[in-house]
């Protein structure tokens, strides 16, 4: 998981797919597998770690000689719109990975080879159940999981102390927290919050009663402008306003380096961002290896907040030339060997007997990404969700509320966005 995505609208993901991908679940539109392929696997960002790279290329070729593997990388941003022009082509890759809350849009167009045929041998039941319906469409799996990542809450303890602030109990106390610290620490935010990242201001919406959007039958309703929603994000307002100094139009990429070099007290991450907190990219110690601590966001009244649950699916294109190559890839990528290798980097992985591999410094740090995971929650389970995302109607909305805007009418106005999009 982990985005801004283009600004163009989609016509729809699923009618420029369809025109070039009819059939599905099929057996891919291109010609059969043969000897000698090469199989393109797109991954997204850096969140595969090379060790997984390394083994699934080693692998599939030791499997399947005389053909390669080979691995492209592709960003986050823009990434629906790349999708959906690159698997509708005649030159498209052959396994795609995706964020969870964009795989409905693909799963439901046919831009996606069935996996119905070896559900089973991708890990069947022991499949991560919200990704596996987040992968689904119709009853038939398009896109599996691939990793997950619970959210966190990694703070500074050495800034806590001076600032005279405790681990919060309630998300009320994690507000007030959070401007305590900005008063108390000159030039340091008290909770890193950018406008664009609106990944961690859903779990204010969610506490406080509120929902993104709802299904009624038909028609989804959009309820950011409901008064439970407005009480989430005037909390959410209040950090961005008075707690972060993070750029009011900037995301959440890297927003472990001010956390590192001190300019941040507090950062909401996904567990996997503790090992660049504490360690930096040749691997030495940082200057906040011994004073980073972490806990659970907690809930309104306590307990452990609702977080969204950040990470994959990954589906073999409907029209990959060579499916049954593309196949044996994906089961090397579901395979114990491979996923262990995710967990070990940090990453939960898509297999829940694998969840106790998951790399943690201390038993109290697995502890807390435990329940943080057993709480996670995802957007709406729309085939259009990942149109409201390409046009970044969440992030300009909460630019609009660090900026200061009217939570209110802002609210208002993206509530009938989403509502034009997901009924459209």
């Amino acid at each position: 998981m982990k985005k801004t995505l283009g600004a163009v609208a989609l016509i729809g993901a699923s009618a420029l797919v369809l025109a070039g991908c009819a059939g599905g679940s099929g057996n891919g539109g291109g010609s059969s597998s043969e000897e000698g392929a090469e199989i393109r696997v797109w991954l997204v960002g850096t969140d595969t770690p090379q060790d997984a790279r390394d083994y699934l290329k080693k692998t599939f070729e030791d499997e399947n000689p005389g053909s390669t593997l080979v691995i492209e990388e592709q960003q986050w941003t823009g990434l629906v719109d790349k999708l959906t022009t690159s698997l509708s082509s005649n030159d498209s890759p052959d396994i795609v990975e995706m964020g969870n809350t964009q795989a409905p849009a693909f799963t439901s167009s046919g831009a996606l080879l069935s996996l119905a045929d070896i559900e089973g041998d991708l890990g069947g039941d022991d499949l991560l159940p919200g990704f596996v319906q987040a992968g689904s469409w119709d009853g038939t799996l398009y896109a599996a999981p691939y990793y997950s990542g619970a959210r966190v809450v990694f703070y500074n303890t050495a800034m806590y102390e001076q600032a005279g602030v405790a681990v919060p109990t309630t998300l009320d106390e994690y507000v007030s927290n959070g401007v305590t610290l900005a008063g108390a620490l000159p030039g340091v935010s008290g909770v890193y919050f950018p406008g664009k990242d609106w990944y961690n201001a859903l779990p204010f919406i969610w506490e406080n009663g509120g929902e993104i959007a709802v299904q009624d039958g038909d028609e989804w309703d959009a309820q950011l402008s409901s008064d439970e929603s407005l009480a989430g994000l005037a909390q959410v307002q209040e950090l961005m306003t008075k707690a972060s100094l993070a750029p009011k139009d900037g995301d959440e990429t890297e927003g472990w380096v001010p956390f590192r070099t001190e300019q941040s007290a507090t950062y909401s991450a996904p567990s996997w961002a503790y090992w660049s907190i504490v360690a930096d990219e040749d691997k030495q110690p940082t200057a906040v290896a011994d004073t980073t601590g972490y806990y659970a966001l907690p809930g309104m009244e306590g307990g452990t907040a609702q977080v969204f649950a950040g990470g994959s699916n990954v589906g073999i294109a409907a029209k990959s030339k060579n499916p049954d190559l593309a196949k044996s890839a994906l089961e090397i990528m579901l395979s114990d060997e491979y996923q262990t290798i995710l967990a070990e980097a940090g990453l939960v992985p898509a297999l829940v007997s694998l969840g106790d591999k998951v790399a943690a410094a201390t038993p109290e740090l697995a502890t807390v990404i435990a329940a943080a995971a057993a709480n996670a929650k995802l957007t709406p389970a729309s085939p259009n969700w990942a149109d409201v995302e390409a046009q970044g109607i969440m992030q300009d909305l909460f630019v609009n509320i660090a900026n200061g805007g009217d939570i209110k009418d802002l609210a208002t106005a993206a509530d009938e966005q989403i509502e034009s999009i997901l009924n459209g």
